[in-house]
């Protein structure tokens, strides 16, 4: 624990961890709220699901647009207009009682997101050194995956209470306390946006984020599915209640896999701990296809979670090395609006596979987007080459140098 006691001492970093942790806490709410509001409202988990992709849709596909105008403008005014935007979409959507008004609702949910994540993410480089950088990763998709946890059990416990709105209030709260205190710290408000390289070209042009690009539309796809095939099985075997303890196992262990992908030796290049974690995961994920809501289910699902976990952290590390200058946000939310949006579609169509089919044959589908997603890291790892290197000691003290503990 030496590695994160040192991570700790550099100035800003606890103010990362926790001025956007009950907007996390949020994020990690508003799936199952909208899932189990649509649901209670309409009596159909089809409509639930439909809900819940055109929502992620909405997201994603305006994801780009949102992170290229941080990466133009810097994070000060737009967290200050979309953090507010969204807590109140999320509210009229708490008073929405009609199927077409909800699926509004959430159309205009996803417009207004604020990409609280993708702007946490740039704010590592200028807060630690480079040498840091993978143990900061970690605990961003650590802390990131404590607020899955806590989300989707306060979601779930509060969606089936007495008081079913509560859950879509309180999410609005979280969004507007944690993404409200981002926007106000010293380290957002005074990142500067890189400076693009001349003759790059845009984003979508270079061949490592083309291939990233693919990859994330299996992922999104299969994972879109997994997330409302898991609610809509619950639901159908009359246990809505387990949900909770699916997710959260999950989420527990995708914790301890971001903490121990945040220890592996910076000898291993990230690339190929990517491989070799991704290539795991592919048989971590067979289980899960033999199980049923309950107990098998959310301990096939930890095992799931502590290698996701794991993968996050070599993934940011990667996406980092290839990505081209002047794209810290944009190039996150590109590759979101590209992977969330085949997500949302994998959402809109996972609860009509579980409905009329089977919601075994929906979770199988994310485990084919998992060999898929392998299948096309390896055969593209050339374009990936940029992140096989590992930094020279040079490199990591000139990176060292470059973060002095005077840091506001």
């Amino acid at each position: 624990m030496k590695r994160y006691r040192e991570l700790f001492a550099f100035p800003n970093v606890w103010v990362l961890v926790f001025a956007t942790f009950p907007a996390r806490i949020a994020y990690g709410m508003v799936g199952l709220s909208i899932f189990f509001k649509t649901q209670q409202t309409t009596g159909s988990v089809a409509v639930a699901g439909l809900a819940i992709g055109i929502n992620s849709v909405a997201g994603a596909l305006t994801a780009w647009i949102r992170g290229s105008l941080m990466d133009r403008y810097g994070q000060k005014w737009p967290l200050r207009i979309f953090v507010p935007g969204y807590a109140i979409m999320l509210l009229v959507l708490n008073t929405m009682q009609d199927k077409n008004a909800i699926l509004i609702a959430a159309l205009l949910l996803g417009i207004t997101a604020p990409p609280i994540n993708l702007s946490v993410r740039p704010l590592w480089k200028i807060t630690v050194p480079q040498n840091y950088l993978r143990t900061a990763y970690a605990v961003d998709t650590s802390v990131q995956s404590t607020a899955g946890v806590i989300g989707p059990v306060i979601a779930t416990s509060l969606a089936l209470s007495s008081h079913p709105g509560s859950a879509l209030n309180l999410a609005a709260l979280l969004i507007a306390i944690g993404g409200g205190s981002l926007a106000i710290t010293k380290v957002s408000r005074n990142w500067k946006p890189e400076k693009k390289e001349p003759g790059q070209g845009a984003i979508w042009k270079h061949k490592a984020i083309q291939l990233l690009m693919i990859e994330g539309c299996f992922i999104g796809f299969g994972w879109g599915i997994f997330d409302v095939a898991v609610p809509a099985f619950a639901t159908l075997d009359g246990v809505p209640h387990r949900t909770a303890w699916i997710f959260a196992a999950m989420g527990v262990a995708n914790i301890a896999g971001g903490l121990i992908g945040g220890l592996v030796s910076k000898k291993v290049s990230a690339l190929k701990a990517l491989r070799i974690t991704y290539f795991i995961w592919i048989f971590i994920s067979i289980p899960i296809l033999f199980t049923h809501p309950g107990l098998s289910m959310a301990i096939a699902g930890a095992f799931l979670g502590l290698i996701g976990g794991i993968i996050q952290v070599f993934y940011w590390e990667v996406l980092e090395a290839v990505r081209p200058k002047g794209s810290a946000v944009g190039i996150m939310a590109f590759i979101w609006t590209v992977e969330g949006t085949l997500m949302s579609i994998g959402a809109a169509v996972g609860g009509w596979i579980a409905d009329t089919f089977s919601p075994h044959l929906a979770m199988s589908i994310t485990s084919i987007a998992i060999v898929c997603g392998f299948t096309i890291l390896t055969v593209g790892r050339k374009r990936l080459a940029a992140a096989n290197r590992i930094p020279t000691e040079e490199e990591d003290l000139a990176a060292m140098s470059d973060n002095s503990p005077t840091t506001s």
